[in-house]
Parts: C-alpha cells; structure tokens; sequence
C-alpha cells in the first residue's frame, strides 16, 4: 500500500474511532489476527517493517483485547463460533505465520504470560533446515549493495539503488517478480542472486526459523494450536492443481507425524487474493483441513455465513502502534458486510 494510501485508509479508521462506531456497532462473532514477526525494533533498511512488531507492542494489545473483552480462542473454537448463534461476547484469534525463531524468543513469554490461545501455522521444510526464505536473502542482498544484477527471464537486468528509497522500490519490485513465478523458477532465480553477492540462504533460513525441537515446546502447551502451511511456503496459485495438493498433504502428513496428533488448520502461503484459487479453498477440505486462513481482511460470521476454508484475517501493519486502529479493526466496522454466495468460496 503506497504512503497516501495507507494515509488515507488511517484517517478513515480514525474517523470511525472518534464517530464511536467501532464501540457500538461491532459486527460479526470476532476476529482473526495474524503476525508474521515479533522482535525488537531494529535500525537500517527493512523494507518488511509491516510486517513485525515488538514484544512491547504484542503485551499492549493483548491487554487492550481483555479490556475490550474478547475471548481468547484457538482454531478449533473458532470454527465452532462461526457455525453457531453469535454468542455475547466477541472472540479473537491470534495467529502466527511461518514458525520464526523470534516467536518462541520474544512473542511466547508474553503470551504464556497473558495465558491466551494462539495458533501457529508451519511450513515444515522450514524446522527441517531445508525451506528456503527467498524473501530474506532477497533483502540481504539489496541492504549490502548499491548496484545489483541478477537474471530476469532470459536477461540479465541492472539497478542502483544508492538510497533506501530507492532499495526499498527494488525490493517491492523483485518480490512481486519472484512471487509470480512457478517454484522452480523462484528457487533458480534466487540461488543464482544469492551466488552473486555471497548470501548463504539456507544458513539465513535456517538461522530465522524454529527448528523442531522450538516446535515440540510450543506443542507441549495446551494454549497453542499446530496448524500447516504446506512444505515448503510456496505461492500456490503458480502450481498445477495435482502439485499444489501434493503441497498441502504432505505439509499436514509430516506435521502429524513429527506431534503424533491430528492437524486440523491451514494457512493458504501469503494468503492474499493472488496467491490462492478457489480450486485450493475445494483442495482444503479434501486434504482434510476444518479450516483454512487467507490474509484477506475481514471478520468471521456466525452461523455458517463465513466460509471455514477461505477464513478471512486482518494482517496487522508493524508501522502502526495505534490500538485505537486495532479496536476499530476488530470491531469489524471498517469491513462491508458480505454476500454469502454459492461458489466456491462460499460456505462448504
């Protein structure tokens, strides 16, 4: 979202804080959060700054979501209270993306200290050692230099990025690029950028992610709900059908077996609308998921109106501290109510 943008989407959820709509007229039976990153504030180029927040940040809003009282649910509740008559009181869900290192470093002591349900979806490449994070390597190698090359296609292509505006416009370029081709043409891409400039990505993939025994401590904690994100993360809409389950089971199959328990939720990787069909909302129940998340935004529905397999999230931007952003968000007054329909995405 470009500056102005985002300028303008704050004013109009300000408006809707000071007008009060967002305390009187709450829609829907709750809300789904979900982060990325919870860490320290950290200096110098970080074009994925939307993406974190600190753990001071993570403590504040979970007070604020007692205060406001919301309940606190995993998936498994979650799924029950979209299926049933709205209860009094709302519910929120966080959510976690990715098993990062920084979760069980800096985002499970405030959450074991708060006691709150929340979920986390792994891509299981990634505790084996094996994932690749193309997106870090990719921001390595822009922070590091100011004339980079890389091939695109068939041709090499040239930049220079002197500033970070400029290295910030590159980055939001190159991962649009990369996330648009199939894996194999990402993997390629990358390794050969990732040579270029010296990045180890799979030791800078390996260093950011849980391993499995991180994993297995979080599992021990009745609080918190495994759940899949396929092996290894990748755009699913860029796959054929037959690879994209293949992606899908295999991701809940060794997620079983390395818990010894049923996992019942996924994460569509990326989760926005370009990155995931309808065909794979109808490949999340075959591959036998009760639920599936995207990170279209919105609020869940009661009785059945909100379909299990495409669960809309708000992705909270790491830039914006405002809680008063965050209860209007949750209230669901900044999202047009929406049409059930008897498509795909509809309910199943």
């Amino acid at each position: 979202m470009a500056a102005n943008d985002r300028w303008l989407e704050r004013l109009r959820l300000e408006l809707a804080w000071f007008t009060g709509r967002a305390m009187l007229h709450s829609r829907g039976a709750g809300v789904i959060l979900r982060f990325a990153h919870v860490r320290p504030r950290r200096r110098g180029f970080q074009p994925l700054r939307a993406n974190e927040i600190t753990p001071q940040f993570l403590d504040r809003a979970i007070r604020a979501l007692k205060r406001w009282r919301y309940d606190f649910l995993g998936m498994d509740e979650v799924c029950r209270r979209a299926v049933t008559l709205p209860e009094k009181r709302r519910f929120v869900a966080l959510t976690f993306d990715g098993a990062p290192k920084d979760l069980i470093n800096f985002a499970y002591p405030v959450l074991t200290r708060h006691a709150v349900a929340f979920t986390i979806y792994v891509p299981t490449a990634f505790p084996d050692g094996v994932g690749e994070a193309w997106w870090l390597g990719l921001e390595q190698v822009i922070a590091r230099e100011s004339r980079i090359s890389l091939m695109m296609g068939d041709r090499e292509q040239r930049f220079t990025v002197p500033d970070n505006a400029e290295k910030r416009a590159l980055f939001s370029y190159l991962e649009s690029w990369l996330r648009s081709l199939p894996p194999a043409e990402l993997s390629a891409a990358i390794a050969d950028l990732c040579t270029r400039y010296r990045i180890d990505l799979a030791a800078v993939s390996r260093e950011a992610s849980m391993d499995w025994e991180d994993l297995a401590q979080l599992a021990a904690d009745p609080l918190v709900t495994i759940g899949s994100a396929t092996v290894d993360y990748p755009v699913l809409a860029n796959m054929k059908d037959a690879a994209a389950l293949r992606e899908m089971t295999m991701g809940k199959a060794v997620a079983e077996a390395a818990f010894s328990r049923e996992i019942r939720h996924f994460a569509f990787p990326f989760g926005d609308r370009s990155s995931f069909r309808r065909s794979h909302v109808v490949m999340a129940e075959e591959a036998g998921f009760a639920s599936a998340v995207s990170t279209i935004p919105g609020i869940v529905d009661a009785e059945g109106r909100t379909n299990l397999r495409a669960l809309p999230r708000i992705s909270w931007d790491g830039r914006v501290r405002s809680l008063r952003m965050m209860r209007v968000l949750a209230s669901g007054v900044a999202f047009a109510p929406v049409k059930p329909t008897g498509s795909a995405m509809g309910q199943t």
